[in-house]
Parts: C-alpha cells; sequence; structure tokens
C-alpha cells in the first residue's frame, strides 16, 4: 500500500524590504523603550521612600506637634521626620505598612525657595511656644541619577530626532543620509522587473516609433551600424504636448529593447541640499556604465534642463544649475559613455537649455505631436480592446467625433463611456454612450435643474444663434456641428465646431474666426439693444487672437514684419522687448482689429436678422441644433477646401439618427471649442 505523502509547505518567503525596513526601525524601538523606562523611574516610588504631602497636611502636622525636624534636601525638598511616639500611633500606620522606617524621612514636600517655605513655617508655628518651634535645617546632597536623567535624556531625544531625519532625508535607503546622493532611478532588467509593454501598443506615432526602434535595434545588433563606421546617436528627445504618448513609447522602449532600463523624473535630481542632485546624477551614470548597453530615460527633464541664467537668482549658486552642469558633462564630456543611450521628454521643449539640445547629447528631437484621423482611429482600437462593445460600433465615426484629442483623452473618452453605459445598465457600450461620454469630458456635466428665466433662455438662444450665422456664412470659418442652450458643467449654451486639422493659418481665416466669434454679442445688441455679460469667454479669445497677429506673427502694417514672440515665456522678464510707443500702436492695431470684425459680424447679422431669428426660435423650441438644421435655413455653406466639407457631411451622414436632446461639447461661458480644438 502506497503511503500519502504529506504536501510540504512551500518555504516562507521573505520580503526583504520589510525584513531591512524591519532591522532600520530597531534603533527607534530602542530609544522609544529607554525614554518611557526613564519617565517611569521618574514617577516610581517604590516602598519605604517618603510620601509626598501638600502644604495643608503639613501645616496640620505643625499644629498637631507632630514633626521632629525639617530637613530641606538641595533647596528643593523638605523632608519630614515624625516624632517616634506620633510614628507608632494608628494615625500613620500606614507609613508602617509601606515600610518606612522610623528614623525617617517619612514625608516629603516641593518648595520653591527657601525663603517663602521659611515665612510660610514661621505663620504657620505663630501660635506655639517659642521652644516647642521647628526650625528647617538645610543640607546639600548629590543627586547622580536626576544629573544623568537631566542630561541623556535630552541628549536621547535630539539624537533619535536626528536619526529620524537622516533616515527620511536618505529616502529609506540602506545608507540613511549617506545614500541621499545615491540616484533614485528605477531599473527594469531582465526578468519580472522588464516592462510588458512594447510597440504593438502604442497606437499611432509611426514616425516616432521608427526613429526609436532605430536606437532599439542598435543596441540589439551594434554591427550591422558600426561595420560602415556610422555612431548611434547618443540621445533622443520626446517632445509634445500632455497625454501624446511621451512617456507610454519610452515604457515599449524598455518593453522591446533587451538591455537595463533605467527610469527617473527630472524632479527626482532636486532636493533641498546642495550638491545632492549633481551626486545622483553621476551616481546614475556610474550605474549605466556598469551596465551598459543601456538606456537611461529622464521624464520631464524640464525641471532640471531649464536654460541657465534666465530665473530670478541673480547669479546664485543654483542648485538646479549645478545638476545641469553635471548632466551635461557626464553626457558629453571628456568622458565617453560607450553603450549608453540617453531618452528624456518633455512638454516645454522651449525652455530647455540650448547646451542640453545640440547635437552630441541630445542629437535627435523627436516630435510626437497631437494624432490625426487615422491615428485617433488607431489609438481608439487599443482603447476598446478591453470594453464589451456594440459590434455596431463605428470606430470612424468616434474618431471623427474627436478632432484636436490626444491619446489620453481618447482613453478618457473610453472609460466614462463604459462607466455611461454601466450607470443605464446597459450589455455593451454603444456609439450614444461614447457621444455623450465626449459631451460630458468636454463640456461637464448637464445641468438640467439649473434656474434660467425665459428672458434669460431667450438672450442666450439669440447669442448662440448668433455665432451659428456669422459662422456658417464665413467661408474661413470653423464649420458648425451642433449649437445648444442647455446648461453644462459652467457654460449656459455652446456650439461646437470641427476645427480644421492644418498646420498654418492665414490671415484671413484668423479674421473669420474672431468675427465668428464677437458675432454672438453682435446678435444681442442688434436684436436686444443692449448687452450681456455672456460674451466674457468670447471677448478673452479674441482678445488674444488680436494681440497674437499684431505683436507675433507679424499681420499689421503698422507695426510690420516683427514678432516679440518670447520662446522663454515661463521665465520672468524686467522689461518689455519694445519701447512705449511701439505698446501704444500695438495696442491700437489689436483695439482696431476687433472694432473691424465686430462691425462685420454686426452688419452679416443685419442682413440675414429675420433667419437668425428663426434658428433662434428653433434653439428655444429644440434646445439643441444640428448642421441640417442650419443648412434648412441658410442654404448649402461654402467651404475653403473640399477635405473640410467631406469631414463635417461625413459626421452628419454617421449622426442623422443622433437624439435631438444630445448637448455640446464647451468648457467655458459661451461657445469657446474645447482647448484641444483651439487654433
Amino acid at each position: 500500500m502506497d503511503e500519502k505523502k504529506t504536501p510540504v509547505p512551500p518555504p516562507f518567503k521573505q520580503n526583504n524590504r520589510n525584513n531591512f525596513n524591519g532591522k532600520n526601525n530597531t534603533i527607534f524601538w530602542i530609544f522609544a523603550i529607554a525614554t518611557l523606562c526613564i519617565i517611569m523611574f521618574q514617577f516610581y516610588n517604590p516602598a519605604g521612600s517618603p510620601q509626598n504631602i501638600y502644604w495643608e497636611d503639613m501645616e496640620t502636622m505643625l499644629k498637631n506637634q507632630d514633626i521632629k525636624r525639617i530637613v530641606v534636601v538641595n533647596k528643593e525638598k523638605a523632608h519630614l521626620i515624625l516624632k517616634e511616639d506620633r510614628y507608632n500611633t494608628d494615625k500613620y500606620k500606614y507609613l508602617r505598612e509601606k515600610k518606612i522606617p522610623l528614623n525617617g524621612p517619612h514625608f516629603y514636600y516641593q518648595i520653591s525657595s527657601p525663603e517663602e517655605f521659611m515665612s510660610r513655617l514661621e505663620k504657620a508655628q505663630k501660635d506655639l511656644p517659642e521652644d516647642e518651634r521647628i526650625l528647617f535645617e538645610s543640607e546639600s546632597r548629590p543627586d547622580y541619577i536626576g544629573d544623568i536623567i537631566g542630561w541623556v535624556l535630552p541628549l536621547l531625544i535630539i539624537v533619535g530626532i536626528w536619526i529620524f531625519m537622516f533616515r527620511k532625508i536618505g529616502g529609506g535607503a540602506g545608507g540613511g543620509i549617506f545614500s541621499m546622493g545615491k540616484s533614485r532611478a528605477k531599473m527594469f532588467d531582465k526578468g519580472e522587473t522588464m516592462s510588458k509593454i512594447t510597440f504593438a501598443d502604442v497606437a499611432g506615432l509611426k514616425e516616432a516609433k521608427t526613429e526609436v526602434t532605430e536606437i532599439v535595434d542598435f543596441l540589439k545588433n551594434p554591427q550591422k551600424y558600426t561595420r560602415l563606421g556610422g555612431k548611434i546617436p547618443k540621445g533622443a528627445l520626446l517632445v509634445g504636448p500632455p497625454g501624446t504618448g511621451k512617456t507610454l513609447l519610452a515604457k515599449a522602449v524598455a518593453g522591446e529593447a533587451d538591455v537595463p532600463f533605467f527610469s527617473m523624473s527630472g524632479s527626482d535630481f532636486v532636493e533641498m541640499f546642495v550638491g545632492v542632485g549633481a551626486s545622483r546624477v553621476r551616481d546614475l551614470f556610474a550605474q549605466a556604465k556598469a551596465k551598459a548597453p543601456c538606456i537611461i530615460f529622464i521624464d520631464e527633464i524640464d525641471a532640471i534642463g531649464r536654460a541657465r541664467g534666465n530665473s530670478l537668482s541673480f547669479h546664485s549658486n543654483d542648485e538646479r544649475e549645478n545638476t545641469l552642469n553635471q548632466l551635461l558633462t557626464e553626457m558629453d564630456g571628456f568622458e565617453t559613455n560607450n553603450g549608453i543611450i540617453m531618452i528624456a521628454a518633455t512638454n516645454r521643449a522651449e525652455v530647455l537649455d540650448p547646451a542640453l539640445m545640440r547635437a552630441g547629447r541630445f542629437d535627435r528631437q523627436i516630435i510626437i505631436d497631437l494624432p490625426d484621423l487615422n491615428e485617433r482611429g488607431e489609438i481608439f482600437g487599443v482603447h476598446l480592446k478591453p470594453l464589451k462593445t456594440d459590434p455596431e460600433l463605428d470606430i470612424n465615426l468616434l474618431a471623427k467625433q474627436t478632432p484636436g484629442f490626444s491619446g489620453a483623452d481618447i482613453a478618457n473618452v473610453c472609460n466614462e463611456a463604459a462607466l455611461i453605459a454601466a450607470r443605464n445598465n446597459r450589455d455593451t457600450v454603444g456609439r450614444q454612450d461614447f457621444l455623450d461620454a465626449v459631451d460630458r469630458i468636454i463640456g461637464g456635466l448637464e445641468k438640467k435643474n439649473k434656474i434660467i428665466t425665459e428672458q434669460e433662455k431667450r438672450t442666450i438662444a439669440f447669442h448662440e444663434a448668433g455665432h451659428a450665422t456669422v459662422s456658417w456664412l464665413l467661408e474661413n470659418a470653423q464649420p458648425l456641428i451642433k449649437v445648444t442652450i442647455v446648461p453644462r458643467g459652467k457654460a449656459l449654451g455652446a456650439a461646437w465646431y470641427l476645427p480644421e486639422e492644418r498646420q498654418i493659418t492665414t490671415k484671413e481665416q484668423m479674421l473669420d474666426e474672431m468675427c465668428a466669434l464677437v458675432a454672438g454679442r453682435a446678435s444681442e445688441e442688434i436684436n436686444f439693444g443692449k448687452i450681456s455679460t455672456g460674451a466674457l469667454n468670447d471677448l478673452e479669445r479674441v482678445t488674444k487672437y488680436a494681440y497674437a497677429m499684431v505683436s507675433v506673427y507679424g499681420m499689421s502694417s503698422k507695426v510690420g514684419n516683427i514678432s516679440f514672440y518670447n520662446a522663454n515665456n515661463g521665465d520672468y522678464s524686467f522689461q518689455k522687448p519694445y519701447s512705449e510707443r511701439t505698446a501704444e500702436v500695438i495696442d491700437e492695431e489689436a483695439k482696431e482689429l476687433v472694432d473691424t470684425v465686430y462691425n462685420r459680424a454686426k452688419k452679416i447679422i443685419s442682413e440675414h436678422k429675420d433667419q437668425l431669428a428663426q434658428l433662434a426660435e428653433q434653439l428655444l423650441e429644440h434646445e439643441v441644433i444640428f448642421t441640417e438644421d442650419v443648412e434648412r435655413i441658410f442654404g448649402k455653406r461654402r467651404f475653403a477646401n473640399k477635405r473640410q466639407e467631406e469631414a463635417l457631411y461625413g459626421i452628419i451622414d454617421s449622426t442623422q439618427d443622433a437624439q435631438r436632446t444630445d448637448t455640446v461639447q464647451d468648457p467655458d461661458d459661451d461657445d469657446t471649442p474645447p482647448p484641444s480644438q483651439t487654433l
């Protein structure tokens, strides 16, 4: 008969990090126990020790003539010794039970000063005969225990606080304060720590992936390039708006490259102590050299790579500059870093130091821009994989509905759509859930219970109708998709446009868009004879447009082809790059531009006042109107190019059966398009 084998449990896997922290915490337990023991010793009153009494008890004992002697020790305590006959009475029986000896001392009283104690002693015995009065004796005794406690306890507390602070500064590392200058980079090596993200998980970014793929290929097959005398770039800088996938691309490089990968944030180098940042840079490259070939990735490098000499440090010893100097030396100094490739990411390349951007350090700048229509479709394909979507869901429609969205925005749309579908108890995530998610993310939560008077609602309707009218009639304005007067977020009404995905903008396009912006206020003035505060966001945007045209893009005849654009606008500047006279000219030209487009908007609205009123009445009736409603009133729109027309009517054809209760995407008080859709 086979013997049953008792399964042996696997050996207990200890967590080295927890054990390490446990050893570090031992010293704190020692200090805590020692301090507690000292405090307990101070308040501990062993058997045979004199009892503490108050002055009232002592005064009674003096009047009853129970006290034989009073000895003041070290001008702090008055020790009381009872008479023998009084000690043996039942009144003081508890002294005998506590084994306090006959010769005492039996009690002690804490005094503030001998002079005050003498005065109180005389007052307490004034009714007694002089020969029976007791005078105190003074005596000095060394208090070794008290002196030791007075010195040791504060010293232990100070040492404990210092050790605690140093360990915190050291980030919990084993070396404490001595490890403060060590690099905090996370290393991803072969095995479990290696990143599981690959280039297949990164949708879009074709050009960027091509460049970083070459870097990965060089690390895997260096002979392919070195046999022809070529050298791999020492560094690659990923530049692009937030949420476009810079960090994700770096993680994919870590997953694809079969080499160690060091990841660190730019802010991890900066500390309150001088020299720590430079020390961490040296330690980081020392670790990288030991693991070469490898890759170093620094996220948000602008935290330490800002241009030197542009801050308000007044040439002081700036820790960031010291860290940057050390980084520049390590990247391309006298020593060579063979096999070490640097990858960094930032969305503020304009503030970086020129020495950091030169060839030999960051040889390549890889621009990662907002995804176009096709790339948005690919990104939706990646984020829709974990969702239970409707089989009839059209990804192309979703891509068309989200112009100017980054990869992070699209991921947020997918997640929000799943939450909306779950909230409505649906089995799958459908098209309407995604449309509602886009509305929710950009415009905010719909406020159905917001109290709006009829007059306010009418003003909002004519305001939005003014935007819709002028933007429809101007060829270069952004095509209108839908308009609503349903409050959403901070907006009382809003319009959703389809901005053209273009690389440059002409003066005519900017003027038409400015004209459409001020059309809401122009409509209020023409139809009601008064204006309101609802155009705040419109005026803010049109003012920025006007000043940009005059002072940045050189689109003013009086100022000329001059640009006062400051790439390092994040730094402080004590003077303007132009005179006061030029400033006055800029103000005059900007105001003239705004007045011109405003008068133009009023003229267009006056010519189509009846049609605008018809559009506003539809808004009051349905609360939301679409492109086909505007087209039915004003006729077919003229487009600046065929591609823009196809994009707009492609969305219209895909959403013919959309519910008329849909709301618009607008985060501001009026008809501002989503931030990612602005020019």
